[in-house]
């Protein structure tokens, strides 16, 4: 005979209509274990969604895991929702939701709501708490300043684990604190506006790189509290620095603890496989038609905005929701209602999922990772578009990448692959990702995708950053990219930092700093980004001697930057067409000897009357080999 439940609710019937018609954002104050007083009596309320179970009991230490000892009570409006109130049981306390299922299935799951979990290979959910003594209230008061599509975005992708580990232990996770010691100061010195961080959701496998969730709620237990991990957010926004998540809303693993057939039914995932079942991934699809794994999903997103202060959601793997076909062949996905490949009910959950964060967090972003032509991801729901702030500008990186991996010689024959981001570049707000799957699975690093001896490799790297930081759009940089990691990225290793202690990789490093602090300090480069008036090419055919020039131009003439290119490793003495008479000076130049170039160098060069590429003005500049210039009148 198990021990009786109080019933008690935190849930009002307010709350079940929002939930059963998927409009309720913030479930995450009323599901999962929190910590009461009730009729005098301290203890934790409990609450779990279950709809096909016969019981459900919460098991625990202070049970010795019994599942008939403390059942909770089913709710009397078929919502599905079981819950009730456990006398003494405190902060800490580790429990699971024992269910008994409707077909007979005894299930041990954790709370997928709950808001700490065991620390990986442990699987159980432990009663905690997000309250937090929060200190950014300035960055939160005026985060619109360095939020806003208008402001520059350079942001730092990383991966917690794999950063940096203990040097004493390199088998070591540093903590979210010992993080925020290392992480905070060096960002601040590299001048990059933003931080985003891979998933630190719960995931049993780290191998996963985060992307296998089990935990919605909670932060990796891996590396500490959710409030160590506030204090590393805490620390960023102090600095003005913004911190963008990774947030997998597109599938969640088969773990036996885990969300999948929570109460014996395909309660969160679509039951039809072909709509369910992630081939890539071997992983499970919500069913995104059902209104409480909307309002599940949409309150996780709510969950990190609100409780961690997060600046930004990137979104991972928006195709893989779009299309009903994505990766499948012929006879393995089911067509829409009218008969095309379109997943309606994910693009109505995407379009639901912006209007409500734009609606409740007006100075956030939402990026898509979306590598597909679906148009207008980028714009607004009124204009039929999916709603994003903005969108990985995928093409740009393949075209570019694959540019830059040609030899010199042949890279006359590729011309085009630079050129033609201007075609599109402005269907969409961009931005330009050069992530961690770049530098995985044989990929090579980014300095090893560069052709060339050691020197050349460098210098190649720079022209690329320096075409990257002056091109349309934001800017995203993977870990490790900034000082020339040489190793492909490795998930169970730290970083290479020692090669910063060698004058090519302490040279990119310096570049990548400096090209932070100049692209942060132009306008022309940030303020006009998504919009055509805000770029101009002046030289665009010049194949034969693999020579690009254009004008970024902010919203004055004064602003306006000039940027030259020069893919070739041979010194070049180059005429350029210029809008207006002056001087224009070199405010960077990637051959620098500080950044370990050659040193072909030109401070100034003063506007002639002759007739160059259709403008009255001209100057004539010393093109460095495999480098650019950027200048500005002065």
């Amino acid at each position: 005979m198990g021990q009786a439940i109080e019933v008690y609710s935190l849930l009002t019937d307010f709350d079940i209509n929002l939930f059963r018609a998927g409009r309720h954002f913030k479930l995450y104050e009323k599901l999962g274990s929190h910590t009461v007083t009730h009729k005098g009596k301290e203890g934790v309320h409990f609450a779990v969604w279950a709809p096909n179970a016969a019981s459900v009991s919460v098991t625990g230490n202070f049970n010795g895991w019994n599942p008939h000892s403390h059942q909770l009570h089913v709710r009397w409006d078929s919502s599905g929702i079981w819950e009730g109130f456990i006398e003494g049981l405190e902060l800490g306390e580790v429990y699971k939701y024992h269910i008994h299922s409707n077909s007979g299935e005894r299930l041990e799951k954790a709370d997928p709501f709950a808001l700490v979990n065991e620390q990986p290979p442990h699987t159980a959910s432990v009663v905690g708490t997000t309250w937090y003594q929060w200190n950014d209230q300035s960055w939160m008061r005026q985060r619109q300043a360095y939020n806003a599509l208008d402001k520059p975005f350079a942001v730092y992708e990383m991966h917690i684990g794999s950063w940096s580990r203990d040097p004493s232990d390199p088998e070591r996770f540093l903590s979210y604190r010992e993080i925020a010691d290392r992480l905070v100061p060096y960002l601040k010195e590299m001048g990059f506006t933003h931080v985003e961080f891979m998933p630190v959701m719960e995931h049993p496998f780290y191998p996963s790189w985060g992307y296998q969730i089990t935990g919605y709620f909670a932060a990796s237990s891996r590396y500490g509290s959710p409030q160590d991990l506030m204090h590393l957010i805490e620390s960023l926004h102090k600095n003005n620095i913004g911190v963008i998540l990774d947030w997998v809303p597109s599938h969640f693993p088969g773990d036996a603890h885990g969300l999948y057939k929570f109460d014996g039914s395909h309660l969160f995932e679509h039951e039809d496989p072909r709509k369910g079942f992630h081939p890539d991934w071997k992983s499970y699809i919500f069913n995104y038609g059902r209104n409480e794994v909307r309002s599940f999903l949409i309150s996780n997103a709510f969950f990190w905005l609100d409780r961690y202060h997060i600046d930004g959601l990137r979104v991972d793997a928006v195709a893989s929701m779009l299309y009903l076909d994505y990766s499948r062949n012929e006879g393995e996905w089911i067509p829409n209602e009218h008969g095309g490949r379109e997943n309606l009910e994910a693009v109505h959950f995407l379009k639901e999922f912006n209007e409500a964060v734009y609606a409740h967090f007006p100075n956030v972003q939402t990026i898509a990772e979306e590598s597909t032509s679906w148009p207008s991801v980028s714009r607004p729901i009124f204009a039929n578009g999916l709603g994003f702030g903005m969108k990985w500008m995928m093409g740009w990186m393949h075209d570019t990448l694959s540019y830059f991996k040609e030899d010199p010689i042949n890279r006359r024959y590729h011309h085009d692959k630079i050129t033609f981001g201007t075609v599109y570049g402005f269907h969409e707000n961009f931005m330009l990702p050069l992530s961690h799957d770049e530098v995985v699975h044989g990929k090579q690093s980014l300095i090893y995708k560069m052709p060339g001896d050691e020197w050349q490799k460098f210098a190649n790297l720079r022209a690329l950053y320096l075409y990257m930081y002056t091109f349309v759009g934001t800017k995203l940089l993977f870990m490790g990219g900034e000082f020339g990691q040489t190793s492909e990225w490795n998930v169970n290793q730290s970083l290479d930092w020692h090669l910063t202690q060698f004058e090519p990789h302490r040279g990119i490093q310096q570049f990548v700093k400096d090209l932070n602090m100049l692209y942060r300090g132009q306008p022309a480069l940030y303020e006009r980004a998504f919009s055509p008036e805000g770029f101009q090419w002046i030289e665009l055919g010049d194949n034969e001697n693999s020579v690009f020039a254009y004008l970024r131009r902010g919203s004055t003439l004064s602003d306006d930057v000039l940027v030259v290119l020069n893919m070739t490793p041979v010194v070049r003495d180059y005429r350029v067409g210029v809008p207006t008479a002056g001087v224009w000076e070199v405010i960077l130049n990637s051959d620098d000897v500080s950044y370990y170039g050659s040193g072909v160098h030109q401070h100034a060069a003063p506007s002639e009357e002759v007739e160059w590429m259709g403008y009255r003005q001209s100057i004539k500049l010393k093109l460095p080999p495999l480098g650019g210039l950027i200048l500005k009148q002065v």
